[in-house]
């Protein structure tokens, strides 16, 4: 039976925020975590940035843009995320149709029946085809020539339906702000594309394994958006392969607790963005947040506040200064000076990452 200090050394060690782990590119940390929270764009970055070594903003964008190593879009449970981009064809294939059901009565209520999507998803390509890569406002101008109002959320659920059903995907800034290019365009595909249900799904559950073991299939399922009785076959398929070994009702990847290094005397402290994987990729969160402050990273209204981890545990939460030269932090309850030390080193690290897009 694993307690929860070693559960969450073991945890922040898979996401490279524990124990000096670190990788050295953006596209090794996204292979490393699978999927990068990314409803907010600068999050995401730092997101990459907290699990890399020395990994500037101008890095990131390269290998979004440039090397096209890594690509957001909607994945798991429908929302964004930055993924490697060589997997997102598969991962659409396996997940889209699950969240394309689930969407179904919003699509139902803002009037969007099958014909209209399938029309705008053609309208879509074709005008991505001639004149991509657009921002939102310029594919939704488009979309008006359908009859879709500008208003509302029936252009985003449209540009979202072509992005599901593999049409298109995030392709590089503009002015700041996202664009949108044809999937096929941005990521042209290498080789044939093999499909196997059952071996998508296996690998979907030993990637998120690889990444937030030791873990429940219940947490598996959370993160994914999939049911439990998917979970559960995703289980079943591991352990006739055996690669998984279960710990009083957690899962790992065998061989994993062997490769965790020895503790060390000085506190590895990370300061996470908002909505960051490490907090919400299981079902709950006792192991990586005091019960008592709970409420102050998850203050309601879907927030969760940019946190201040050692070691894995929260013990404060952060924000931006104006014009994101200074880093407020307010912590939880008074820290050790190597802590302070580790948190002021942090600091410092934030600002000079963000000071190139301040």
């Amino acid at each position: 039976m694993l307690d929860h200090e070693s559960v969450r050394r073991l945890r922040a060690h898979a996401q490279a925020l524990a124990d000096g782990a670190r990788e050295d590119s953006a596209e090794a940390v996204v292979r490393r975590v699978f999927a990068i929270q990314a409803q907010d764009a600068t999050a995401s970055d730092l997101g990459i940035r907290v699990r890399g070594r020395d990994i500037t903003a101008q890095a990131i964008r390269t290998a979004y843009e440039k090397e096209r190593s890594i690509v957001r879009g909607w994945y798991m449970r429908g929302t964004l995320h930055t993924i490697p981009s060589d997997d997102a064809r598969w991962i659409l294939r396996l997940l889209a149709p699950r969240v394309l059901a689930t969407t179904s009565r919003r699509y139902q209520q803002l009037g969007l029946d099958d014909d209209l999507r399938q029309r705008a998803d053609h309208l879509i390509r074709r005008v991505l085809a001639a004149h991509g890569p657009l921002i939102r406002a310029e594919l939704t101008e488009h979309l008006t020539t359908l009859g879709i109002p500008p208003g509302g959320q029936a252009p985003f659920h449209l540009i979202r339906h072509a992005a599901l059903t593999g049409i298109l995907c995030h392709g590089p800034q503009c002015a700041g702000e996202a664009t949108y290019v044809l999937l096929d365009d941005w990521l042209p595909t290498t080789g044939r594309f093999r499909w196997e249900e059952d071996a998508a799904l296996a690998e979907l559950a030993r990637r998120y394994l690889a990444a937030h073991a030791p873990a429940t299939l219940e947490d598996f399922a959370a993160w994914s958006g999939l049911p439990v009785t998917w979970a559960r076959r995703a289980w079943k398929l591991l352990a006739g392969s055996g690669v998984i070994t279960e710990y009083g009702g957690l899962t790992m990847l065998a061989g994993r607790m062997e490769e965790l290094p020895g503790p060390s005397d000085t506190p590895d402290v990370r300061m996470l963005p908002a909505y960051d994987n490490y907090l919400i990729g299981y079902r709950t969160r006792e192991v990586s947040v005091p019960a008592v402050h709970e409420a102050r990273v998850w203050p309601g209204g879907g927030l969760i506040w940019p946190t201040v981890i050692a070691d894995g545990l929260a013990i404060a939460t952060w924000s931006r200064g104006s014009g994101s030269r200074s880093i407020q932090v307010d912590a939880f309850e008074p820290v050790p000076s190597q802590i302070e030390q580790g948190i002021d080193m942090e600091k410092e690290a934030v600002v000079g990452f963000l000071r190139p897009t301040a």
